[in-house]
């Protein structure tokens, strides 16, 4: 069977994927997209997306053919103490965002799951089946790419693995704001309830793996991610958010931003989760999606670099409205498991200004920001 050739295959056609795609067709560069799924295919995920993404994908609200939902408000809660805040998000359904991206990007995609790659007088060839001069690996977390590729070089950080729970249906829900709860229960990570569009909901939760009990409970004193979300279910329900909650959850895993190890190796790249750059601060993925996608491809079409300094290690800067006042910083920082006694010693990031640096924050700054209640939002409520 003769080989389907091409210059790029992007393996994964998730958001990562389909941005690349996109950005490499609008420079005439001739790619496709492998998958093993057909789409549109059920992605759980709490699905909000920020302005910034919108950006970088040049379209507006009006533009979007599917359900999109505006937040101008996000209701924080740390440490059970409410702070809403304001901002312009939005919250979509994967199954119907991937399926326009991956659609828009116009690129032919196949329906098979790359096992075997290997390379061949300068050309990466996948399964015998397929071969090119380039190669994205955007498969997520088990991507064959990194795998076979990048696992030596760029190695994954145990202590940045999160895992999650959550489930997404339709609900006659009666409250419509999105609402985010940190550190409930001794949780290393956050919980949410996120409306959607057409009557669906998305509920989860998420936490560092290493700060869980297994599953054989070998961590004493520690809950499990289960537990966890038993206590979640149980809180909807205490506040009539999600009453008789009655529908099937599902796992996954992740791995969070590190600058450890390259993105590119010769003509291979990898990017989104398939090459961990999930915000160390709220594990937001679709934006690191997004942005490296569209960095691999600028690498491919005109050599310009990338590397995961550039995707950034923070979002809630783009979160709440692009603002970098230094207690966001240092919450940015708290949310990453990040003590400014630890890194007050350290070099500013390079996804922040010089200007603000991580020494110039002080305590009583960072009591405030996490301590400052919320007079739109009563305490006893949520």
């Amino acid at each position: 069977m003769a080989l389907i050739e091409t210059e790029v295959i992007i393996v994964g056609g998730g958001p990562g994927g389909s941005s690349c795609a996109g950005r490499l067709r609008k420079y005439g560069i001739d790619c496709l997209i492998l998958d093993k799924e057909e789409f549109p295919r059920l992605k759980l995920c709490a699905g909000w997306i920020t302005p910034r993404v919108l950006r970088e994908l040049d379209f507006d609200e009006a533009a979007y053919p599917h359900t999109l939902v505006t937040f101008k408000k996000l209701y924080y809660h740390f440490y059970g103490r409410p702070i809403a805040v304001k901002t312009r998000q939005y919250s979509i359904r994967r199954i119907e965002f991937d399926n326009w991206l991956l659609q828009r990007s116009g690129v032919p995609v196949h329906i098979h799951q790359a096992k075997e790659i290997r390379e061949s007088g300068g050309r990466y060839i996948i399964d015998n089946l397929f071969s090119s001069s380039y190669l994205v690996g955007a498969a997520g977390t088990y991507c064959p790419v990194y795998r076979t590729i990048f696992q030596e070089a760029r190695p994954r950080i145990k202590k940045l693995l999160v895992t999650t729970m959550e489930a997404e249906f339709q609900y006659d829900y009666r409250d419509d704001r999105c609402c985010l709860w940190f550190f409930d229960n001794k949780l290393s990570g956050y919980s949410w309830y996120v409306p959607k569009g057409n009557g669906f909901l998305n509920i989860g939760i998420g936490g560092k793996l290493l700060s869980l009990k297994g599953r054989r409970g070998n961590i004493s004193g520690r809950a499990s991610i289960r537990d966890h979300w038993r206590s979640f279910r149980e809180k909807l329900n205490r506040l009539d958010l999600v009453r008789d909650f009655d529908f099937p959850a599902r796992g996954c895993n992740y791995f969070l931003h590190h600058a450890k190890g390259p993105l590119r190796m010769g003509n291979a790249f990898i990017v989104g989760d398939s090459a961990a750059l999930a915000s160390r601060d709220m594990g937001e993925g679709i934006s690191a999606a997004v942005r490296s996608g569209i960095l691999a491809a600028e690498a491919i079409a005109r050599q310009a670099p990338y590397t995961p300094g550039q995707v950034g290690s923070y979002s809630i800067f783009n979160i709440i409205g692009g603002k970098r006042d230094r207690g966001l910083l240092f919450l940015a920082n708290h949310l990453a498991g990040r003590h400014p006694a630890r890194v007050a010693k350290k070099r500013p990031s390079p996804a922040f200004p010089e200007k603000f640096s991580l020494s110039t924050i002080s305590l009583p700054l960072a009591k405030t920001c996490l301590t400052r209640p919320s007079s739109s939002l009563p305490s006893n409520k949520l």
